[in-house]
């Protein structure tokens, strides 16, 4: 019985509800009709404001998916030019690889470059000095891109580009695409500048070597003028 009570009054109350609306709604029709004269041009404005609000923001959208289009199609053809710049390094031999390594560091503003172009040179392929005074070596390895720098071969390099040459940047250069994480760990603990054949191919296409020397590792040691 009280369910039966219960039912009826939310039918009632829904009911009056919905009459209630549509009281409302035939007043404000009848409203508006009576005030039209002043309420279309408000209408009127409010739509205006819709129809540019939505256009607006299509064209935002727009804009926005062109500008992405766009970075990424330049994204693309930058890697690709790389590529086909390091295709021209890949041809070379590793005494001539050292040789082009030493050109783009003359280009950069490097001094006194020297190429060692022989084994047991106890990594320092490459040596010169920065345009700011601090003395450069430099490790160049000749590896197919889909090798990986192993630790092995960034221990060898670290034991010596201090040690026994004095670095103050130790630049490590390679044509493969990866150090080991353990390689690359090596790198960023002992300061080493690690270029990977990405950011030699950037290189290679006229990133100056001063924004390429804080990319892998410190690479900023002690500012230390060249002697006379």
């Amino acid at each position: 019985m009280a369910r039966r009570r219960s039912r009826r009054l939310r039918k009632r109350t829904r009911q009056q509800v919905q009459g209630w609306g549509v009281a409302v709604a035939v007043a404000a029709t009848v409203w508006v009709g009576l005030h039209w004269a002043a309420v279309w041009p408000v209408l009127a404005a409010v739509l205006g404001v819709v129809v540019l609000s939505g256009a607006g923001w299509g064209l935002l959208r727009a804009h926005r998916r062109a500008v992405g289009e766009d970075r990424r199609w330049r994204l693309q053809e930058e890697a690709r030019a790389r590529e086909l710049s390091m295709a021209q390094v890949d041809a070379l031999s590793w005494q001539e690889f050292e040789h082009y390594v030493a050109e783009l560091c003359r280009r950069d503003g490097c001094t006194r470059i020297e190429v060692s172009g022989k084994s047991g040179d106890l990594g320092a392929d490459v040596v010169g000095y920065l345009a700011d005074g601090r003395k450069l070596v430099v490790q160049c390895k000749k590896y197919a891109p889909q090798r990986s720098v192993s630790s092995q071969d960034m221990q060898k390099f670290v034991g010596t580009a201090r040690l026994e040459h004095g670095a103050d940047v130790a630049l490590f250069v390679t044509t493969c695409r990866t150090f080991t994480k353990a390689a690359q760990g090596l790198a960023l603990r002992q300061n080493v500048v690690a270029l990977h054949r990405d950011l030699l191919g950037a290189w290679v296409k006229g990133a100056h070597l001063e924004t390429l020397i804080p990319l892998n590792g410190r690479g900023d040691g002690t500012r230390r003028r060249a002697p006379a």
